[in-house]
């Protein structure tokens, strides 16, 4: 009795320090903490507050048709030299009755591992019939529209269109609302307070080539003011893309971040 009495206890010793190892292992995980912004990344709005923000991935009106990973909060975070520049672009388009409008800045790589994901899923096009109405999803890697690395991610380029003032708010989208090809005349495509640039952001379109020949008048003379003012700046457009544009130098030109796009990210920098 004494021996099974002895091996008892020690059983129960066993168990007990198991316990304690596993339940120490437990908060250990959970307490891994989130990775933050270098104190080189500022909120957009820290630096300029007239700068318009609507962050289209934090919403249901993007390709993906979903809030995109990683996007907690609807908030531009740039690097602060980028940020510095937009500010002075702001001041010039303020002086001629403008403001720029961003739609997305720093974009983390789970949001890019998100949009990858999205496209090898070759059965869901709920929005294709606006966003890549005339693309077959599977060529979107082939034609560069989607790729597994962003400029976005190191954090200094910016897709932004200009607004005439005073703005009218844009009106919010309605999941399930029927869809309009990006590339509709503008007074039919989803009513976006922009001016007119010939096609709506993130339009997988040639049409949304910076200088398409076939963007003419109004709209042409439109992309030129965006790209004009933000070259003085410093910024660098995506020929493929009138709205996507990166301040050059990069302060991190070969770093993809991954911390989420929150204020927590950058607070007290």
């Amino acid at each position: 009795m004494r021996g099974l009495a002895s091996t008892f206890r020690a059983l129960g010793v066993l168990a007990a320090a198991g316990l304690v190892a596993v339940t120490a292992a437990v908060p250990s995980a959970r307490a891994t903490p989130e990775p933050k912004a270098p104190k080189e990344f500022v909120a957009l709005g820290s630096v300029d507050r007239t700068i318009i923000q609507e962050m289209r991935y934090t919403t249901e009106h993007n390709f993906v048709g979903e809030p995109v990973d990683g996007y907690r909060q609807p908030l531009c975070i740039l690097t602060r030299p980028a940020a510095q520049a937009l500010h002075r672009a702001q001041r010039k388009l303020l002086a001629r009755g403008y403001s720029l409008k961003v739609y997305d800045c720093y974009r983390p790589q789970r949001a890019v591992d998100h949009f990858v994901r999205w496209a090898k899923d070759l059965d869901d096009e709920r929005m294709k019939g606006e966003f890549y109405p005339l693309v077959q999803k599977s060529r979107l890697f082939a034609d560069g529209y989607i790729a597994e690395k962003s400029g976005h991610s190191r954090g200094s380029t910016v897709d932004l269109t200009i607004v005439r003032l005073p703005a009218a708010p844009t009106r919010p989208y309605e999941p399930g609302e029927p869809l309009v090809e990006c590339h509709a005349p503008a007074e039919d495509r989803f009513p976006d307070n922009s001016v007119d640039m010939g096609t709506g952001f993130d339009c997988f379109d040639t049409l949304s080539h910076t200088e398409d020949p076939r963007i003419q008048g109004v709209q042409r003379a439109n992309r030129q003011l965006l790209k004009t003012t933000l070259a003085e700046q410093g910024f660098v457009n995506l020929p493929e893309e009138w709205w996507h544009f990166t301040y050059k130098p990069e302060p991190f030109p070969s770093t993809f971040f991954d911390f989420p796009v929150a204020r927590r990210s950058v607070a007290g920098h």
